[in-house]
């Protein structure tokens, strides 16, 4: 069972830090991560009781030497070459874990989209433009943010296109 906190800091991340600087509405989720599952995000979708649809892992990928974030529903993959193309790009891969965890400042796992240690491109996918609000990491496993997408893109200063697949 999830923990709700209205625009609390509970557990406060660079995330939550974040989101409450800039005066976004946003909830928290806390729940008991089990290390040993097999999916943190499906995981996440389970203890917070909404569909897979609805919550966003972020990842990190090299595009063209650039490292970018793509969110992206955890109910799918990333389509490596639509984010590519989404940032003009010509080839994506995903990023050295270490490297991506260096440079957001959280581990794999719990990276945020927000609050990250250096601000890299985004890529939100498209299907967050229908969902009244989306759930992503806060910055730590256990711990989820559920806001709105229009939200999350403005503080990550992300576009939206269609990088994900089912």
């Amino acid at each position: 069972m999830a923990k709700k906190s209205k625009n609390g800091t509970q557990g406060g991340t660079p995330a939550t830090v974040a989101l409450t600087r800039a005066g976004v509405p946003f909830t928290t989720h806390a729940y008991v991560h089990d290390p040993a599952a097999p999916s943190y995000g499906e995981e996440a979708a389970e203890a917070l009781g909404v569909s897979p649809d609805q919550v966003f892992k972020t990842l990190v990928a090299d595009v063209d030497g650039v490292l970018t974030v793509a969110v992206v529903p955890v109910s799918g993959s990333l389509d490596l070459k639509a984010l590519a193309a989404a940032v003009g790009g010509k080839r994506a891969a995903m990023a050295d874990p270490a490297l991506a965890e260096r440079t957001t400042g959280y581990v794999r796992g719990g990276i945020s989209p927000l609050g990250q240690r250096k601000k890299l491109r985004t890529v939100l996918d498209a299907s967050a433009e229908e969902l009244p609000v989306v759930c992503v990491s806060a910055g730590r496993r256990g711990l989820e943010i559920e806001l709105s997408p229009a939200d999350l893109a403005a503080l990550t200063d992300a576009v939206f296109a269609p990088i994900g697949r089912a």
